[in-house]
């Protein structure tokens, strides 16, 4: 967990991510969509990446990618995004996190 913590420091999104993963793309367009600059981490180009993938699935996250962070906070991977967007909560949520201003 202490691997990941580091790598959310001061950063109000944070996407882990695989290249070839197409549902990864889905959701950085998703959040890129609200004018959001989130940090992306692409597992399959990290030295550590297998690593940081094994803390994933000891945080929960099934499958491990895309696996979301907003405000430090895990908000799931994508059918939790999905979700909260049909909800019209990711909005918000991006704004209490300080990704997004409007």
């Amino acid at each position: 967990m202490e691997k990941i913590s580091n790598l959310l420091e001061d950063k109000p999104v944070v996407i882990f991510s695989k290249t070839s993963c197409c549902m990864s793309h889905t959701i950085k367009s998703l959040i890129s969509g609200y004018g959001a600059n989130s940090t992306v981490y692409e597992l399959d180009e990290m030295s550590n990446g297998p690593e940081i993938e094994r803390a994933l699935v000891e945080l929960g996250c099934k499958p491990t990618v895309p696996a979301v962070f907003i405000g430090q906070q895990l908000t799931g991977g994508a059918s939790q995004l999905m979700s909260l967007q049909v909800r019209n909560q990711l909005g918000s949520l991006l704004r209490r996190a300080g990704a997004i201003w409007i």
